[in-house]
């Protein structure tokens, strides 16, 4: 076994630790039980996750209220578009500045720096007296989201225990697609409103759960991983008290943070200098420039899966379904925004599903049957539109669009969805973890705003069902790299993540994590 640093724990030092251990367990959410999810921990990721249903919900809401933008300001396609896209953009400044923001300040304060965001940009666009005022909130809100991408998934991943992370650091893929749901419910409601009224109200009253976050996040304690790199160590070793299930569980995976951050001395000056020197090293240069084979690969498998994620066409079907589904031959209005809420259902549905699947059927399988489900609805999309785009409206055609739409929706929902921020939040070393994530989500929102700027323009040149073509083909390249680029972390510890990428870790050697790896998915 590697040298581990807290056998260099002095009799004083050790019995302190077991002092705040004692102390810590008198918190409420301590459960002694070591098979059951820590309730503190649950109550943290959900609280974190609230961050997530605003952007879900601004996604989503946008979908039906360009419908009324376009006839209140007399807006063009290509408006429209840039209107949709922008969020993506932002976001994407957004997501490479929280990475760094959440490394000085902490994560917690990252995500009520988000809220805030979201507070301003919400109340802007439920103002917008004129598209350029639209543009401005919409823009600042994308900022917001680009934070919240990053910092949910980190946060609940760094609480959580190897056997319920799974399901912790899916939770704000779920709120993404309850704000989704709930977006497409407000277009449904708001839009029997005034022309003027309906779509402002529409987007400012996601500014009510920024609200609701910043109530929540005074409960909420900072990550463990984060105080530790800080040499904050006794506020570290109550949190992880609170967020495990018992006291040889938390001790195990305190000292286990310990090793990951390098830290070769227990003392807390001697920690704190250990900090600063980690600092001073350049993250980026560790990822980027010179990064090691392992963290390569894991930089590869992040990016990849961000990648993958919305080039097959899932902003698309988010974004444009009300148009999607008049091209299949849908043509009352509210009609379209009915079938709207039925993706957004669906979204919702499988989600759920998913998040208890994660952590028994592991990560890989759900994978690869997510991708493989959508290439089929995707080519069964595609033919259902070119059928009804040679041949006028076809009733057998127009239920197969609404239904291979739903099974896109579904095959998503159910893997790809959930496991990009799962996986992308989960295997990068810890010193590395909100720089890497960020640019997984850097990597994300490029491809979101890339598909949600393009697919009118697209379909004009090349038809709907020819976009959804190419949407199934990128999705087939998919299957094939999470097939060969992305093993399974099911049950994994946080910090055995690199050894599974064939670098060096801070505990053991590589025999021993293929003897762990088989058992947790046998």
């Amino acid at each position: 076994m590697a040298h581990n640093p807290y056998n260099k724990l002095s009799t004083k030092k050790k019995k302190r630790f077991t002092m705040v251990h004692a102390d810590a367990h008198n918190f409420p959410g301590s459960d002694q039980n070591p098979t059951h999810m820590n309730k503190f921990a649950c109550g943290c990721a959900i609280v974190a996750s609230i961050i997530s249903i605003i952007f879900g919900y601004d996604t989503g809401v946008m979908s039906g209220a360009q419908i009324f933008i376009r006839e209140d300001l007399n807006l063009d396609d290509t408006q429209i578009e840039v209107l949709a896209g922008i969020l993506n953009l932002c976001a994407l400044v957004g997501s490479l500045t929280a990475g760094k923001t959440s490394d000085v300040i902490g994560r917690r304060y990252t995500i009520a720096l988000s809220a805030v965001i979201f507070l301003v940009g919400s109340v802007l666009m439920g103002y917008g007296p004129n598209y350029a005022v639209l543009m401005v909130g919409r823009c600042i809100a994308g900022v917001g989201v680009g934070f919240a991408l990053m910092i949910a998934p980190v946060y609940s991943a760094e609480i959580s225990s190897a056997s319920h992370r799974g399901f912790l650091t899916s939770l704000p893929e779920l709120c993404i697609s309850l704000g989704i749901l709930l977006g497409y419910v407000s277009n449904y409601c708001f839009g029997k409103l005034t022309l003027k009224l309906g779509w402002r109200l529409m987007l400012g009253i996601a500014a009510f759960p920024s609200l609701i976050l910043a109530f929540g996040i005074t409960r909420m304690p900072e990550s463990p991983r984060w105080l530790v790199m800080q040499g904050r160590l006794e506020e570290a070793k109550k949190i992880m008290v609170l967020v495990s299930n018992t006291e040889e569980e938390a001790e195990e995976r305190f000292r286990d943070i310990l090793a990951a951050a390098e830290i070769d001395e227990i003392e807390i000056k001697a920690v704190s200098g250990a900090v600063k020197k980690n600092q001073g090293k350049s993250v980026w240069r560790e990822l980027v420039i010179k990064p090691r084979p392992a963290v390569r690969l894991i930089l590869i498998a992040a990016v990849g899966i961000h990648f993958f994620e919305h080039a097959t066409g899932i902003e698309a079907v988010v974004l444009y379904s009300p148009r999607i589904f008049k091209k299949a031959g849908v043509v009352s209005k509210d009609k379209l925004l009915l079938a709207t809420v039925g993706v957004g259902l669906t979204k919702a549905f499988f989600i759920i599903i998913a998040t208890f699947l994660l952590d028994k059927v592991g990560r890989r399988k759900l994978l690869m049957t997510s991708t493989g489900g959508m290439v089929f609805a995707l080519t069964s999309l595609a033919v259902s539109l070119t059928m009804v785009q040679r041949f006028g409206r076809l009733a057998w055609a127009l239920s197969l669009s609404i239904v291979s739409t739903y099974a896109f929706v579904a095959f998503f929902s159910i893997g790809l969805g959930p496991i990009t921020w799962v996986y992308s939040s989960e295997i990068f070393p810890l010193r590395l973890r909100a720089q890497g994530a960020s640019i997984g989500v850097a990597v994300n929102r490029i491809m979101n705003a890339t598909v949600s700027m393009s697919f009118l323009s697209m379909t004009k040149a090349i038809t709907t069902g020819g976009v959804f073509f190419v949407f199934a083909g990128i999705a087939v390249a998919a299957w094939w790299f999470f097939f060969f680029m992305l093993p399974e972390t099911k049950g994994l510890p946080l910090e055995e993540m690199e050894k599974l990428f064939g670098g060096g870790g801070p505990r053991g050697d590589r025999d021993e994590l293929e003897i762990q790896t088989k058992r947790v998915n046998n």
